[in-house]
């Protein structure tokens, strides 16, 4: 028996050995079903998405090329555990795209988990999580794939995200006045992403986050969420400082990329990665804006044997600009537009400087858990080639 055959297998025995609990069934999009335990010490809330998606591009003195893909199926448990202040959170990746980067690190398994997190609010404001989850970086990663404003993220977030990790992290929210939030975040994390079984082969992963809500919270926790689908009635900005510091990393992006292998794979390169991010989110009268900066330094860009000789590897260093807005109108047709500008050092890493524009438009069916998003991309690459990529995707989450 496989394991997707086991996990099926599972999840339906867990279906038809409900008679002990309470089902209730919620509206569309928020989860299959609700379960909560007799004596009320527990619940938990099963949901299930999908996007599909095809995608054509065309890159100069290329042919065309189109794919058509599931580009992610999951499958999603949360709720609390004994008492309301113990929360948790399980997400399963079960597309290929989800499960991909199976290696030795993996034990070369597919990671088919995402997210397996516990949440525990121990006093007044004070949260802590322990598990694999994402770790506090830029704003458009935190935002679920599942609510975002285009087809999919920019390429700064491809380039410069830290993605999911496994640690802990200490969360506290601060009232300065009626409507003046401030948020503080603070993660330990191993550093090397998720799902890894190898160990901590290099140092730890410290990252530290502040947001500040000067004219108090999103509705429905809309600072991480595409679009004004709440339709702020006044406006609303979130505006956050993020700096993250990798000790003795032995990846070409922080926690991600590739390992930095040495001496015919008897070790591995070590160095300090710091990466720094800036972000806003802006909403208004169905009016939305979201701007990011990040910039990424290492101590010695260069993985090295050794004996001093050069591996080939290169930590991604260098920094960019997404700049992203959109009005959805009141029939909930949405037109977005986004600038994205990515600069990595290429005397370090040997990668042309990227300028890409991306023109969008979304209908939001049942808001982001029932929507058809396409969306056309032109990708100019100073001393390349260009590529122009056009995207369609429909996307549905119960």
């Amino acid at each position: 028996m496989n394991t997707k055959t086991a996990l099926l297998g599972m999840f339906l025995l867990a279906i038809t050995t409900l008679h002990a609990q309470e089902i209730k069934s919620g509206k569309f999009g928020k989860g299959l079903f609700n379960i909560v335990g007799q004596d009320s010490s527990w619940t938990m809330r099963v949901g299930l998405r999908a996007q599909l998606l095809g995608t054509s591009t065309w890159e100069e003195g290329e042919s065309n090329e189109t794919s058509f893909l599931t580009r992610r199926a999951r499958l999603k448990f949360d709720g609390f555990a004994y008492s309301p202040k113990l929360k948790y959170k399980i997400e399963l990746g079960l597309s290929n795209r989800d499960q991909s980067g199976a290696s030795p690190f993996t034990s070369n398994a597919p990671r088919y988990i995402l997210d397996a997190v516990l949440m525990w609010n121990f006093y007044e404001n004070f949260v802590i999580w322990f598990g694999q989850t994402k770790l506090p970086g830029n704003r458009e990663r935190v935002i679920s794939s599942a609510n975002l404003q285009q087809v999919d993220r920019s390429l700064l977030n491809s380039r410069f995200n830290i993605d999911r990790d496994f640690g802990f992290q200490l969360r506290h929210t601060t009232k300065l006045s009626d409507k003046f939030i401030i948020k503080e975040i603070f993660s330990l994390a191993q550093g090397e992403g998720r799902n890894i079984t190898t160990g901590n082969l290099g140092g730890y992963q410290y990252t530290g986050r502040i947001e500040l809500f000067p004219f108090g919270n999103f509705k429905g926790k809309g600072d991480y969420k595409g679009s004004d689908l709440a339709r702020e009635k006044t406006p609303k900005l979130s505006l956050a400082f993020n700096y993250d510091y990798n000790n003795n990393a032995v990846k070409t992006r922080s926690n991600q990329g590739s390992y930095m292998i040495i001496d015919n794979g008897t070790g591995f390169f070590e160095t300090n990665i710091n990466t720094l991010f800036i972000d806003a989110m802006f909403k208004y009268k169905g009016f939305s804006l979201m701007a990011e900066y990040a910039d990424r330094t290492a101590d010695d860009p260069f993985a090295k044997n050794s004996d001093g000789t050069l591996t080939g590897a290169e930590v991604q260093v260098g920094n960019g600009l997404n700049l992203q807005t959109g009005y959805l109108l009141n029939t909930n047709w949405e037109i977005s537009a986004r600038y994205t500008d990515i600069n990595l050092d290429r005397m370090i890493t040997g990668r042309n400087p990227e300028t890409q524009y991306t023109l969008g438009l979304s209908k939001y069916i049942v808001g982001h858990s029932l929507k058809v998003q396409t969306d056309i991309s032109q990708l100019e690459v100073k001393g390349g080639n260009n590529e122009l990529m056009y995207r369609l995707q429909v996307d549905i989450h119960f």
